[in-house]
């Protein structure tokens, strides 16, 4: 197998060679690497739950009532009240008549999209969505069309022609790498037009966006078929989820792959992602982000930075692949961890910084990660 190693080495070659960093702490605003203690700016933990005191007991008492494991599939001997309870949970938070629960979120975006769509059918996909959504179409062989991002009149001009009976308009919430939002209203009113159904991967935007910080429809006032998230990012666990009406998601449970043939997630997993939707509603942890995601991007505007990011996602855009990885090396060195993000996450020419505010960060750590931001920016001509 000589072809691992040529491809292996035209990866390192081209500087899109990706290996493991192994932190030594929680998701925490400072974490340990490699011995050293850096402000972490780049992790999905926005609200910082994945050490809430309450979310880090529902964890520990689901062990000690259900032990580690499911031990098999939801469908099998998987599944539990506990599984019950989060997905009645999720659907209330959603404002959904039911929810389901998959392993990861990049299941419940591929079992939900090639369940529901087949040959014969069209979607339209933005074309930055996140990598889950472009497999998830790929799979369902339906007819894909890609269109140009967030760009509305592309989606009437495609659903005008359309012959085709089922239709679905695909996209992120909020977009994983730019931070931007997508425009939902006006996607949602093409929709109801020309009879297509909604889907929105609301991943980076459950639990921050909208007046009960339920994500994207809750933000516009909106209504979706299918409202797909993850339980990894503000909802400080792991897995995904899909929310809608009574008869989606029976549907899901008896057509999704994903979900039939993968074991259930572990107890612990579901409790802390029940106990999640609990702080958010209770405590409101978004206030406080949306005043560091504030504070941040004044500082990066009086930098010179033209911030073009609607949420806590802000990339610091760096160019070539070359450049993209000694910005992020330098951040390091300077005690910021976020690192670069290359081709093919992102297309070539446009790497980035991902950075990403969390609501546990202070005023201290948001203007030490700024000031190195300031250094790499002279540096490195951002």
């Amino acid at each position: 197998m000589n072809w691992l190693s040529d491809e292996l080495a035209s990866l390192k070659n081209r500087g899109l060679y990706r290996s493991l960093s192994t932190i030594g702490s929680a998701q925490t605003p400072r974490i340990l690497k490699d011995g050293r203690e850096l402000i972490l700016l780049s992790s999905n933990n926005y609200l910082g739950l994945t050490t809430h005191p309450k979310v880090k007991k529902a964890a520990l008492e689901a062990i000690e009532q259900y032990g580690t494991g499911a031990g098999g599939s939801r469908l099998t001997t998987g599944n539990t009240e506990l599984y019950n309870s989060l997905e009645e949970r999720i659907a209330k938070f959603k404002g959904a008549e039911d929810a389901l629960v998959f392993s990861t979120g990049y299941m419940a975006n591929t079992g939900t999209i090639s369940s529901l769509m087949k040959n014969g059918d069209l979607i339209l996909s933005d074309e930055l969505n996140h990598a889950s959504i472009i497999d998830g179409c790929r799979l369902s062989r339906a007819e894909v069309v890609v269109y140009p991002h967030r760009d509305v009149s592309f989606i009437e001009k495609a659903l005008r022609v359309s012959k085709h009976s089922r239709k679905v308009i695909v996209t992120d919430g909020v977009f994983s790498m730019d931070g931007d939002i997508a425009p939902l209203p006006e996607i949602v009113e093409l929709a109801e037009k020309y009879d297509a159904m909604v889907m929105v991967d609301d991943a980076h935007a459950t639990g921050v966006l909208g007046k009960h910080n339920r994500g994207t429809p809750d933000y516009f006032n909106v209504s979706v078929d299918v409202n797909m998230g993850t339980l990894s990012k503000a909802l400080a666990s792991v897995g995904g989820y899909v929310s809608g009406s009574a008869e989606l998601i029976d549907y899901l449970r008896n057509r999704a792959r994903p979900f039939i043939y993968s074991t259930a997630l572990p107890p612990p997993v579901v409790a802390a992602a029940k106990a999640a939707i609990d702080v958010i509603e209770e405590e409101n942890p978004a206030k406080q982000l949306w005043q560091n995601i504030a504070m941040y991007k004044k500082g990066l505007a009086e930098m010179g930075f033209t911030v073009e990011s609607e949420t806590q996602i802000i990339p610091i855009m760096t160019g070539e692949t070359e450049n993209t990885i000694k910005a992020a090396s330098e951040l390091e060195r300077l005690g910021v961890f976020a690192p670069g993000i290359r081709p093919p996450t992102v297309p070539e020419g446009k790497g980035r910084i991902r950075t990403s505010v969390m609501a546990t960060h202070s005023e201290c750590d948001i203007k030490e990660a700024l000031y190195a931001i300031s250094v790499i920016k002279e540096k490195y001509r951002l």
